[in-house]
């Protein structure tokens, strides 16, 4: 049973370091670059080790895993990961009306606890520095559970008009999710292009602009 304070990483890492982003563990590798507990370092690697822990404990290969645990009870039939844990922190395919299904879950939570929502949501390890990819050091850069929240970040991905409890992800892909509580509002973004300096200006007015049409 894999659970927050199950071992995983680096000596002294647990999965709620992993999930977080303080594990100390590089962008794409397995080296150490701190210790656990200390800095928001951004790690993709971090979630191939979660991968790993998951299809060892489980004993069901990861992509399917997640298929079963997650898309399918939530019906995101064109939801998938391919290339097994090595893919898990940037290698899933999906659509912006899977997306968009899952952005309901996470206002109104179905497939998790209560509590669980409730730790992915929070601020984990708080006061802890770090950069934000594509924005800068952030003093504190706070993440929950596999979502960065928002707080008082600036810049920031989201709009000035975004409440500080609102909490999401955004890719280099060129697209994004968050979640905004306070305003019972979630939005999905899909681009073809990459992200880059034309993401900076346009994603806050874009989010700006959704929670002035439906707030």
């Amino acid at each position: 049973m894999v659970n927050l304070d199950t071992p995983a990483g680096p000596p002294g890492s647990t999965v709620r370091h992993l999930l977080a982003h303080t594990s100390g563990l590089a962008m794409h590798s397995d080296q150490a670059l701190a210790r656990p507990g200390t800095r928001r370092m951004y790690s993709n690697y971090g979630f191939t080790v979660l991968a790993e822990s998951v299809q060892r404990e489980s004993g069901i290969e990861f992509g399917r895993y997640l298929t079963e645990a997650v898309c399918e009870p939530l019906g995101m039939v064109t939801t998938r990961l391919d290339g097994g844990p090595a893919a898990a922190g940037f290698g899933a395919t999906s659509t912006v009306a899977d997306l968009a299904v899952f952005a309901g879950d996470l206002l109104r939570p179905s497939t998790v606890s209560a509590q669980m929502h409730a730790d992915a949501t929070t601020v984990q390890f708080p006061g802890l520095d770090g950069v934000l990819p594509g924005y800068g050091v952030q003093r504190p850069n706070d993440w929950g559970l596999g979502f960065e929240i928002r707080n008082s970040k600036s810049p920031h991905w989201t709009g000035e008009c975004n409440s500080t409890r609102t909490f999401g992800h955004f890719g280099q892909s060129g697209g994004f999710i968050w979640v905004d509580p306070k305003a019972d509002l979630a939005l999905v973004v899909l681009t073809a292009r990459d992200f880059g300096d034309w993401a900076l200006d346009l994603w806050p007015a874009i989010s700006d602009a959704v929670l002035a049409e439906y707030t």
